[in-house]
């Protein structure tokens, strides 16, 4: 089976989220998509939601769907998570799958930065996704991959919807045109900090549970607002 890794800090997890994994799964035959919320990543910052908080927002976000799971296998870990380690921990679950790193265009130029790289490329195959203020063009920067300018123009022209190409020498890339969705985590915590509206960002269910669990500053901002509006 091809399996489809989603990671991310999912700090929430949004529509926009589960728009481009949806899409993933019919366009590049992917018979699952499984979604890693990180545990402690390497550059966290302060207005990050805990693991655990984020793992549950991402299970109520995937259900319903059956060709969507979570795993915590991040989340789990008091260690950094680090997606080498990651991927060295799924090759062992799912022996006879072959697994397909998903993130986008941006992310894969950061490839170079990480931690081991170099051996990150050979643990996988990789499926780059398109992103709104991102170019396939700008891929040919990358020390990974080795393919015409033309075929990368023709994706951003939308000529191409996929194209599959070498990736280091061994495993393969996927570069797949997908909706632009331009909701973003960030500005959901902004309005959530400032006590305004989240709804139709994300599931109705993960709105509620980080209502419930006073995340972002959402629950209390949220409630002094409709209290003002009662006056």
């Amino acid at each position: 089976m091809n399996i489809g890794i989603f990671g991310g800090t999912f700090n929430p997890v949004h529509f926009g989220h589960l728009r481009i994994a949806e899409e993933a799964r019919q366009s590049a035959d992917l018979g699952r998509i499984i979604f890693i919320p990180s545990g402690n990543p390497p550059l966290k910052t302060d207005d990050i939601a805990a693991a655990r908080h984020r793992l549950a927002m991402t299970r109520l976000a995937v259900r319903g769907n059956p060709f969507f799971e979570v795993l915590d296998i991040e989340c789990r870990s008091r260690h950094k998570s680090y997606t080498v380690h990651t991927l060295h921990k799924l090759r062992k679950l799912y022996p006879h799958d072959r697994l397909f790193f998903m993130l986008g265009i941006d992310a894969f130029l950061d490839i170079p930065d990480w931690y081991r790289p170099d051996m990150l490329v050979r643990h996988t195959d990789f499926l780059i996704l398109s992103r709104p203020g991102c170019r396939f063009a700008d891929l040919s920067a990358s020390p990974y991959l080795s393919t015409k300018k033309s075929v990368l123009r023709r994706l951003d022209a939308k000529v191409l919807a996929l194209q599959t190409m070498p990736c280091d020498g061994k495993n393969s890339v996927t570069l797949l045109n997908v909706t632009p969705v331009t909701i973003s985590a960030t500005d959901i915590r902004t309005l959530a900090a400032q006590g305004k509206s989240i709804k139709y960002l994300l599931p109705a269910e993960v709105e509620s549970y980080i209502i419930f669990e006073n995340l972002y500053g959402y629950g209390k901002r949220r409630h002094r607002a409709i209290m003002r509006g009662c006056r």
